[in-house]
């Protein structure tokens, strides 16, 4: 490809709008352009990058023996009805009537549709396992689009659904997507790590989130030293184990006492007025859970989990009260609530069980109470893993130490279990002519956000590292002195050779300066650059330069051609 013929209009200025280092050198680098709020023109060199991804997860999941096929953007309202995901999905959700005033959607997922393609055609256990998926356009209308390719509203996606007739063979479908994923985000050469994640709005019983490491990275990871646990945030589990009774009569109930604590309300106020430790003081949520309202307690140190509070209660989703609901449920402002002569659902955290003579609120304004004690003074009604892991606790896995890292979720696979098809009637007949719902999974990975991701954990002040496999050209040559014949036909000669051996190639024929089209080179972030002037010519020599090196090399013009083709190898190599 010859830059002069290129449409790669590259900026030297960081971009206002970009927020995240993926974003400014995505426009900067001319890989993509804005259209609107969360909606972008993919470039050409974007597209490059993107097709190449495409192709890798393309070799494996066929590899893996899942089928490719193409789903409608559009979805009739009908499914999501059936579903019962129209209201629950929310307003990311883009929802539409057409010129018959019927209900549609924009896809931002495609479970309902699979499901629905799937109980026409396959009745019986002989036309099981099957794994269908598809690369194509998803919509999504965020509230708040952010971080360019990150968090966008219309993104490509590559999603996957398998169906099987029992269990054991879901299990086998599930673990062949995670082995998939794992060769698909290795070959795109990337430091990623398969992370326990909450289901989310998908559903499903257990699922993993594959994350490309990133010191950028929006997501928490938590990594065990030790074993191979690993969890995001809102997954990891807490390691509770009941301690043995204490029998030395330390911890008799004290009389419960009442304290004015005027406009005293945060943990941090409560305490240092109190001249006690946060580990004594139990803070009281008050949620709406699916029309109904229930208090949630975890003490004073940790927080709140609403995830695990969700999965805890098996509810569709959970909500903070607002100021008001806390005020008619406790009489209390915000900041005053306490369990005690609460009328409602009460549920806690494992470490409140085994607190003794602790402050919460009194439900009254300016009011706290100490000495409050379980089964006294209010009554649990259910205990649980309710709060966000730490860096002090421990691995619930094999009780070792822990670390956090930050992550960029890429790949999302899912457990679906019968979620779908029970509800959508996918049901095929067993060996003994039993009908059965079909047993679900499904696996996503965001393309665009995958070299997004890519950007993110490889850059430098200058620009883009990529990573060989998914680089928009893996060699660019830059000849310095375009008026000089013998500079010219030495990079003509290169650049034909190293295309007739099938590699990508940009030869930056443009009558500029040489600082620009280093910068630019560097910019977009090509695995090697090779560099054609006068004085190396003199010598029989050309530079190549390693991007994510330092250090460049002197190579015989002879032999350029062959050394070239030798190190793209090698940078391959080097990945696999």
């Amino acid at each position: 490809m010859r830059y002069s013929k290129f449409f790669l209009p590259t900026h030297r200025e960081v971009p206002s709008e970009a927020e995240i280092i993926s974003h400014q050198l995505m426009l900067r680098a001319g890989l993509i352009r804005k259209l609107t709020s969360g909606i972008y023109n993919y470039l050409p060199a974007g597209l490059r990058s993107i097709r190449k991804v495409e192709k890798i997860v393309r070799e494996e999941m066929n590899r893996a023996g899942a089928i490719e096929l193409l789903m409608p953007a559009v979805q009739p309202a009908e499914l999501w009805q059936e579903s019962g995901r129209w209201e629950y999905y929310g307003r990311e959700l883009l929802r539409f009537k057409d010129r018959h005033n019927h209900d549609a959607c924009l896809g931002p997922t495609h479970e309902e549709v699979i499901t629905d393609l799937v109980r026409k055609e396959i009745h019986s256990y002989k036309q099981l396992p099957i794994n269908l998926y598809q690369i194509q356009t998803k919509f999504r209308d965020e509230i708040r689009p952010r971080f360019g390719m990150m968090r966008c509203r219309e993104f490509i996606m590559k999603d996957a659904y398998s169906f099987d007739a029992d269990e054991k063979g879901a299990e086998k479908s599930y673990e062949l997507m995670y082995e998939a994923y794992n060769n698909i985000f290795r070959r795109c050469g990337l430091e990623f790590r398969a992370v326990e994640a909450d289901t989310g709005s998908i559903g499903g019983s257990f699922s993993h989130e594959f994350m490309v490491l990133a010191k950028t990275g929006e997501d928490q990871i938590i990594n065990c030293s030790k074993c191979d646990y690993a969890a995001n945030l809102e997954k990891a589990e807490v390691k509770w184990e009941p301690s043995e009774p204490d029998t030395s009569g330390d911890d008799k109930m004290e009389p419960i006492e009442k304290v004015e604590t005027p406009n005293i309300k945060t943990v941090e106020e409560v305490t240092a007025f109190l001249s006690i430790s946060p580990e004594q003081l139990v803070k009281t949520l008050i949620f709406r859970s699916n029309g109904d309202v229930i208090a949630a307690l975890v003490r004073g140190d940790h927080e709140i989990n609403e995830i695990k509070l969700k999965n805890l209660l098996g509810t569709e989703q959970v909500e903070l009260a607002d100021s008001e609901l806390v005020t008619e449920i406790t009489g209390a402002p915000m900041g005053f609530a306490g369990p005690s002569g609460l009328k409602l659902k009460i549920v806690a955290d494992h470490a409140v069980k085994e607190m003794k003579n602790f402050v919460t609120g009194g439900n009254k304004q300016d009011l706290h109470l100490r000495n409050v004690n379980m089964e006294r003074d209010f009554q649990v009604d259910l205990f649980g893993d309710l709060r966000t892991i730490t860096p002090s606790d421990a691995c619930p896995r094999c009780g070792n130490g822990i670390s956090f890292g930050r992550g960029i979720e890429v790949g999302h696979i899912f457990k679906l279990g019968t979620k779908y098809s029970e509800t959508m009637d996918a049901l095929f007949l067993d060996q003994q002519g039993a009908e059965k719902p079909i047993i679900m999974g499904c696996y996503g990975i965001g393309v665009g956000r995958t070299v997004a991701a890519a950007i993110e954990q490889n850059h430098d002040d200058e620009g883009i590292i990529f990573p060989i496999p998914i680089a928009p050209f893996e060699v660019v040559i830059l000849p310095l002195q375009m008026h000089e014949t013998e500079v010219l036909e030495a990079a003509e000669k290169i650049y034909e050779e190293l295309s007739e051996e099938g590699l990508d190639v940009l030869i930056d024929d443009r009558d500029m300066r040489a600082g620009i089209k280093f910068k630019d080179a560097d910019l977009i972030g090509t695995p090697i650059r090779v560099t054609l002037g006068t004085r190396n010519l003199k010598t029989g020599q050309v530079e190549m330069k390693i991007r994510a090196e330092s250090e460049s090399l002197l190579i015989p013009l002879q032999d350029a051609s062959r050394v070239i083709k030798e190190k793209v190898k090698e940078l391959y190599d080097s990945i696999k």
